[in-house]
């Protein structure tokens, strides 16, 4: 009996990984408020987060129609990524391509080596898990000197 309630426990912390199927609502928009796709820029960069139609709430506060963003850098885009169409069901992962900014930030300054960057905005809820449908920007590309 202690084993399967050690093992209920484990399951229900892994939960926040899973699909939460938070709504987002009709029209929500993610983009770069100070960079545009071929942007020549020198590093450190500060990117400034915009967000329309919801509002911002750091990760494991739960409200409607707020989240957080998290910056995904040099990788493909949302939805293509290395999990595919189950990247919407699984919350964001944290590494050098996946930034969280669990705090409701709005704006990171970051070091970049010169050379092509992509980069991506891509909201999420108080679990990290990507909206339903999902709220995410362009993808643009930037370079360095």
């Amino acid at each position: 009996m202690r084993l399967a309630a050690i093992l209920l426990a484990a399951t229900l912390a892994y939960t926040p990984v899973l699909a939460q199927d938070t709504p987002s609502p009709e029209g929500a928009e993610l983009y770069f408020v100070n960079l545009s796709d071929g942007d020549v820029v020198t590093s450190p960069i500060t990117i400034n987060f915009g967000l329309r139609g919801m509002g911002v709430a750091p990760a494991e506060v739960e409200r409607e129609n707020t989240g957080h963003h998290h910056l995904f850098v040099n990788r493909e885009p949302f939805g293509e990524g290395p999990f595919g169409e189950e990247e919407f069901e699984l919350a964001v992962p944290n590494d050098e391509n996946h930034r969280h900014f669990g705090g409701g930030q709005t704006e990171v300054t970051i070091e970049l080596p010169p050379g092509e960057h992509t980069l991506q905005l891509v909201l999420g809820d108080h679990g990290h898990v990507p909206h339903n449908p999902p709220v995410v920007s362009e993808v643009i590309s930037i370079t360095v000197e």
